[in-house]
């Protein structure tokens, strides 16, 4: 099941090979281990893609995708997976993360209200940083090992569901 639902969303190499924007990234496209949809390839990199959607910084896809790179892991789920943190759930997230970086530093947590100006940026951000960049790891951490292991038992136990279904659809019985 888990690998007919990625297959869904896969990406058609050739058809990314042939746009103008990749013809510096054409070799990468080559290796398998960045396309294919197994367990193997497809849960790490579900894993990275949810420790990266907890960081506080700009550019979750690209940090995603150069991981993907080292881990040599399924890109476009790696990619996919940032999107936990979408424009909805970013202020709870990040808030629940700086409390509990807060929690940890022993640090009295003040107001956190998030706004994407310079002001923000040079005066707030400044004090809330490293509670909310530890709270973020941490969370993050977490959240990336139980996707992880969530996403390989269900695919483990999809595997074994369908090789039984197999075995008893066949009219071989072994009794």
């Amino acid at each position: 099941m888990p690998r007919r639902f990625f297959r869904k969303f896969a990406f058609k190499r050739h058809e990314l090979s042939e746009r103008r924007f990749m013809t510096p990234f054409r070799h990468l496209l080559h290796d398998n281990r960045y396309w294919s949809i197994r367990r193997k390839a497809v849960v790490p990199a579900c894993a990275w893609g949810v420790f990266v959607a907890f960081l506080p910084i700009p550019g979750h896809m690209l940090i995603a995708t150069l991981g993907g790179l080292v881990l040599h892991c399924n890109l476009p789920v790696a990619v996919l997976a940032t999107f936990v943190v979408n424009p909805l759930t970013i202020g709870p997230i990040y808030y629940f993360t700086y409390r509990v970086g807060a929690a940890l530093l022993s640090i009295e947590p003040g107001p956190f209200n998030i706004e994407l100006s310079i002001e923000w940026m040079t005066n707030t951000f400044a004090s809330v940083w490293e509670p909310l960049l530890l709270g973020s790891l941490l969370v993050g951490a977490i959240a990336a090992l139980i996707g992880y292991v969530f996403l390989d038992v269900l695919w483990r136990f999809s595997l074994a569901d369908y090789k039984t279904k197999k075995q008893r659809g066949s009219g071989f019985s072994r009794d």
